[in-house]
Formats: structure tokens, C-alpha cells, sequence
């Protein structure tokens, strides 16, 4: 008895006054009883969702798909960077959801040798700050929002220099 009161919700009785305006508790039930046939205690899925994600380098990788690639998902690792690490830890490129615990950890210890994330863009923007404080010419070109490696811009580059903007041009003269 007691387990089938504790799978009842119960219903507030002001519920029917929003319902049709008036007071109609006693048409109404006062609990609805609540069906968990389809979730399993025991089983840590639901409804054949396996909840579980794979947190490396700070970054939680997708389960789905094999280490090579899921490793990518990382700032600062791309695809010869994680080819580099299966390589120097003989592991097999498998799906990222059948790897044992052993392997996570040392996947883990492999990747933290690397400048990843938040440490890498620290970093780089250090970098490009060092060079607005210097005015050297690729520090200006930072701080104008235009490119820096030798592309023309007479045409291109709309990604820096922003949207187009109209100039007035001159009037032509009979």
C-alpha cells in the first residue's frame, strides 16, 4: 500500500478554479496516479540513453565517435596533435564510450603535457598584446582590425574590416 501511495501525485485543489472559474474540487481527483514501468531503477539508462560523458583537458568530448577525433573537440589539439598522442600511447583508435578507466587516465596524463585550452589562449593573446605595446607593424595591424600576414585589402578581408560601409562618391558634372 505504501508504494502505491508514493507513486501519486498529488493535485492542488485550487487547480480547478483556474480551470472553469468556479469551484469544483469535488469533480476533480485529488491525486493522479504516476506510471514508472517505462524507466528502470536498477539501470543507469533511460529509455536506452546512456548518460555518461568523457571529460578531458577540461572539456567534455563526445562519446560517439572514435579518440581521434573526439580529441579535436580540444582547443589547441588538432588532427596530427591527436594522432601524436594515440601514437606515443600505442592505444587503438577506438570509440571513445569503450575505453576502460586505465586508459582515460592516461589519456588524460598525455593530453595535460600539451598547451591546451584556457593556458593557450592566455598565451596567444599575450602575445598579440606584446606587439600593440611595441607598435610594431603587426601589432597596429591588430589594433587597426585589418590582416597582419600580407593580404591585400583592397578588395577582400570583410571578416576584419567589418561591413561595407557606403562613401559618397563625386556628383557628375554636364
Amino acid at each position: 500500500m505504501a508504494a502505491l501511495s508514493a507513486m501519486m501525485l498529488p493535485l492542488a485543489s485550487s487547480l480547478s478554479t483556474f480551470i472553469r472559474g468556479e469551484n469544483t474540487s469535488s469533480s476533480l481527483p485529488t491525486s493522479l496516479p504516476l506510471s514508472l514501468s517505462n524507466y528502470s531503477s536498477t539501470s543507469p539508462k533511460l529509455r536506452g540513453i546512456r548518460i555518461q560523458c568523457v571529460r578531458v583537458g577540461g572539456v567534455e568530448i563526445p562519446n560517439n565517435k572514435r579518440v581521434e577525433f573526439s580529441l579535436q573537440h580540444i582547443h589547441g589539439v588538432g588532427r596530427s596533435r591527436s594522432r601524436q598522442i594515440l601514437c606515443d600511447l600505442g592505444m587503438e583508435n577506438k570509440i571513445t564510450k569503450d575505453l576502460s578507466e586505465d586508459e582515460l587516465i592516461q589519456l588524460r596524463d598525455e593530453v595535460s603535457k600539451y598547451m591546451i585550452e584556457g593556458d593557450l589562449k592566455r598565451f596567444n593573446r599575450l602575445a598579440i598584446e606584446r606587439l600593440k605595446e611595441i607598435r610594431c607593424y603587426r601589432g597596429i595591424r591588430h589594433q587597426m582590425g585589418l590582416p597582419c600576414r600580407g593580404q591585400r585589402t583592397k578588395n577582400n578581408c570583410r571578416t576584419l574590416k567589418g561591413k561595407k560601409v557606403a562613401v559618397a562618391g563625386k556628383k557628375k558634372t554636364k
